[in-house]
């Protein structure tokens, strides 16, 4: 979390600023020069309220006050002038010593001559009852030295009596809390309701992005009905929502008291406060009292093409599993944020076809319009020469962290135009539904660009005559998740063909609980208990799934569970492990489970003893109070013991918050004729097939095909390799949180968030005739890299604050099935490896002209590796078959 100290401080002393009633806010004395010292400083850290342990930074000075003209209308009217002389600049941390950044320095080299002369020159205030209505500077001074005094100058505003306004000063147009007392007025600003023009973005799924809380307290002190002194304090605290080791605040004060008044100049004659202020000095101008953005010069950065050689050799295909690589993703992102199109380009086009993908990774992550530009330039989707290169771009505007309508406006266009290969035309419009998905949750449905994306899924879907087709815009539905689009996927569902029918079932499956009506759950108690037609396994017990995880009736519980020891046999033990499921997990249909077994005729030993081996298994992988991350498993095989569907999910929740992290089923059908078995009911017409879908953070990607057909099966298995098919591979963005925050100190505050991963999830089926068994396998292998970044910046000193966290882990998973007999012989493992954690920690304060202090801190552990709970039956008959399975893995026979 990052702290920011907003500081508001106003003055005015026993003879200098009176609260008496004829005032609304502050008024100063005619004829007299009001001597106050003022001071702001900034601490940076972790939260965890050892300022000894801050970086920082204090600016100080003496500053002269005197009222240049009263209305004679009012004397509520003002024109103030404010002079800042005698500026030092310190450290916050009086430990530092000798380290310190400003030992040995006066001002004007730490501040540079040209700006600390610009901070001194005086500026205008007009205040009317109390409040700023105009500021008044020179043109062409430094932006951030205008700030500080922008800063200064927001001090003065205040209203003596309680009430709740809003008032405009360096941090925006904000709302504004005051409470009166006898000694003291306290202003509350809420930080949250300014509205400025800073930019940011975030991560739009709560799970991956952050909280952040900021509080802005000022508090004038009131001496026999004089204000005496101002102080501010502004906190800005932040975290990552699932991991809140990365976090930070900015703590940031203002102080102004008075120490003397002093005989000033005499009042300045005339109505019109335009004149006066010519007669000042006819170079004023009025600028905004908003605080204005400005970027601090990079002396020796370089650029573009430098960046990425120096970090090309870390994103080579052989590097990708190493922590550096995902850091040099992250950090070149950074920089193709400020790159121009012509440059991203010709790194593009020089670049070699090994290093080419994860430059695709990082130009379409950078989320800008001169990186989209670029990318879209370079690709040519009517080629099938760069397949691999279109993928990675459309993976990456998939996980995008905040989508605009533009890109899914180029990627509608794209859809429009011609292919070179029709995988990458499905996969163009299965991301366009993530894009509108993303675009909903952003409270942008009624863009133009997402409507016309709506229709083109919605219509496609009506009207598509092709099972290609129909599947196309059905996965592109399962991402985007329309709630006009639940019809047409009821209507897939119940009369459409196996595959059809079962995927629009998952689609609805994805559907959040106020869309699964009672018109949808009857559609799916037809499918289960098939009252119209005849269902596919897969088809029935996904239809189940939908019924009891959204809120079931006794009713629809009692007859699932009276159906079981009708369904053929494998599916009979199928639904029955999903009951003991929910109620070992205490699953939300729990309670509703356990009062129908509360009547025999549902819970009876002939129900519940029926044998088979498929199963169903959720557990936890990690658990905490405030997060948990869960992992389900269900396989579901025929009766002739090839299998139909492995399933294995993985959940990351914060709070009640889900994420999706992962989700890889593998599928096959129409393969009992190689073992001269007999199909299920409802299967006995489907050809042999067997591919592979994941899903992956929330994100459905374009399934793969281990084959299709009988002849593409014969050919496969001739010529089958062990080598797993990879599924998705690549470097992802996942957490992108970046906020500009102006300080009411005038200084400038940054928060950055960022998380990247290298991914490659791969898998494979294997079997085999002589031997009579079937094995598949998934592997799941990360590297992540987490890093905060928090900075205030003055344009001539810096203090930052890094923290960071990295690792790598691998997942697998493989089910090996025995079916020379029946029961056949099955055998779960799920393994996860030793994780390396590594946590970083860097401090540091830098002069603009170079010289800087630096503390950083690493810490190292090792997590180790776990044994996931499967569902395990007969273990002790499989294992006088099987060898032991290794200690680093998780099995069981059954």
């Amino acid at each position: 979390m990052i702290l920011l100290a907003v500081l508001f401080l106003c003055f005015i002393s026993s003879y200098s600023a009176s609260v008496k009633g004829h005032t609304t806010g502050l008024s100063l004395n005619n004829d007299r020069l009001y001597k106050l010292t003022y001071s702001t400083e900034v601490f940076l850290d972790r939260g965890k309220g050892n300022l000894q342990d801050s970086v920082g930074y204090r600016i100080s000075s003496n500053v002269d006050v005197v009222l240049l003209w009263r209305s004679p209308d009012g004397d509520d009217d003002q024109l103030i002038q404010i002079m800042i002389k005698d500026v030092k600049v310190e450290n916050v941390n009086q430990q530092r010593g000798e380290k310190s950044i400003f030992k040995g320095k006066k001002p004007s080299q730490i501040i540079r001559k040209e700006n600390l002369e610009a901070l001194q020159r005086p500026v205008l205030l007009h205040l009317v009852n109390g409040k700023i209505k105009e500021f008044y500077s020179y043109q062409n001074e430094p932006v951030a030295i205008e700030n500080l005094k922008r800063g200064l100058a927001s001090l003065l505003q205040m209203q003596l009596s309680s009430g709740t306004t809003n008032e405009v000063d360096i941090s925006g147009d904000c709302k504004v809390t005051y409470q009166a007392h006898q000694d003291k007025v306290i202003k509350i600003k809420a930080l949250d309701s300014c509205k400025t023009e800073s930019s940011g973005f975030t991560t739009l799924n709560p799970v991956l992005g952050v909280t952040s809380k900021a509080t802005s307290v000022t508090t004038y002190k009131i001496e026999d009905s004089f204000v005496v002194a101002v102080l501010a304090e502004e906190i800005h605290a932040l975290r990552l929502n699932f991991l809140q080791t990365i976090a930070g605040k900015i703590l940031s004060k203002q102080k102004l008291e008075l120490k003397t008044t002093e005989a000033g100049p005499r009042l300045m004659p005339g109505k019109q406060v335009a004149a006066i202020i010519k007669a000042v000095d006819s170079k004023y101008t009025a600028i905004p009292i908003v605080g204005q953005v400005f970027e601090s010069e990079c002396k020796g950065c370089p650029s573009l093409s430098e960046h990425w050689q120096s970090i090309r050799k870390h994103l080579q295909p052989d590097n990708l599993s190493k922590a550096e690589a995902v850091r040099s993703f992250l950090t070149f992102i950074k920089h193709l944020r400020t790159a121009k199109k012509e440059e991203i380009l010709q790194i593009l086009k020089a670049e070699n076809k090994e290093v080419l993908p994860q430059l695709v990774d990082a130009v379409t992550s950078a989320q800008t319009p001169d990186s989209l530009d670029a990318i879209l330039d370079f690709l040519d989707f009517k080629s099938d020469s760069s397949i691999i290169l279109q993928e990675r771009f459309l993976y990456a505007c998939g996980f995008a962290s905040h989508p605009d309508e533009e890109l899914l406006r180029a990627l509608v266009s794209k859809f429009k135009g011609s292919f070179g290969s029709n995988d990458i035309r499905e996969s163009v419009m299965i991301i366009i539904g993530a894009l509108v998905r993303k675009l909903c949750q952003n409270e942008g449905c009624k863009l133009k660009g997402v409507v016309e994306a709506k229709k083109l899924i919605l219509g496609g879907l009506e009207k598509a005559e092709k099972k290609e087709d129909k599947m196309m815009y059905l996965l592109a539905l399962k991402n985007a998740r329309l709630p006009e689009g639940i019809p047409l996927l009821l209507k897939y569902a119940e009369t459409g063909e196996g595959s059809l029918s079962h995927l629009a079932t998952t689609t609805l499956q994805r559907y959040d609980a106020p869309f699964i009506t009672d018109e949808v759950k009857k559609t799916m108690n037809r499918i289960y208990h098939q009252n119209h037609k005849v269902h596919e396994k897969t088809v029935r017990t996904t239809a189940a799934a939908i019924i009891l995880n959204n809120n079931p009736s006794y009713m629809e519980v009692k007859n699932i569970l009276l159906s079981i020891g009708e369904l053929p046999k494998e599916m009979n033990k199928y639904m029955l492990s999903i009951v003991q499921d929910i109620l070992r997990f205490e699953m939300p249909a729990s309670k509703m489970v356990r009062r129908v077994l509360k009547e025999m005729f549902a819970h009876n030993y002939d129900r519940f003893s029926k044998s088979g081996s498929s199963s169903a298994y959720t557990g936890y992988i990690e658990r905490s109070p405030h997060s948990a991350s869960t992992y389900s498993l269900d396989i579901l095989y025929s009766g002739s013991g090839i299998l139909r569907r492995s399933n294995l999910n993985i959940f990351q929740y914060v709070r009640k918050n889900p994420l999706h992290s992962i989700q890889v089923v593998i599928e096959a059908q129409g393969l009992e004729t190689l073992i001269a078995a007999t199909p299920d009911e409802g299967e006995e017409n489907l050809d042999s097939y067997a591919g592979l879908s994941a899903l992956l953070f929330d994100v459905q990607l374009r399934p793969v095909t281990f084959f299709n057909g009988y002849s593409d099966l014969m050919a496969k298995m001739l010529s089958a390799s062990s080598d797993p098919m990879s599924v998705v591979k690549g470097l992802i963005l996942l957490i992108d949180h970046s906020q500009e925050l102006q300080l009411q100190s005038g200084l400038k505050a940054n928060m950055d968030v960022q998380g990247g991963l290298a991914i490659d999830i791969s898998g494979s089926m294997e079997f085999s005739l002589w031997y009579r068994e079937s094995k598949t396998r998934v592997k799941n292998q990360v590297t992540v890299v987490i890093t905060g970044d928090i900075t205030v910046d003055s344009s001539f000193v810096k203090a930052g604050l890094e923290v960071g966290v990295e690792t790598e882990a691998g997942l697998e998973f493989i089910s090996t099935v025995q079916f020379s007999q029946y029961p056949f012989l099955v055998c779960l493992q799920m393994d996860r490896d030793g994780i390396p954690y590594r946590q970083f920690e860097t401090k540091y304060e830098r002069l603009s002209t170079g010289r800087g202090y630096v503390s950083r801190k690493r810490k190292e552990s090792l997590v180790a590796g776990a044994e996931f709970p499967l569902h395990q039956e007969n273990s002790e008959m499989c294992k006088a078959v099987f060898p032991p399975q290794p200690e680093s893995s998780s099995s069981g026979w059954f």
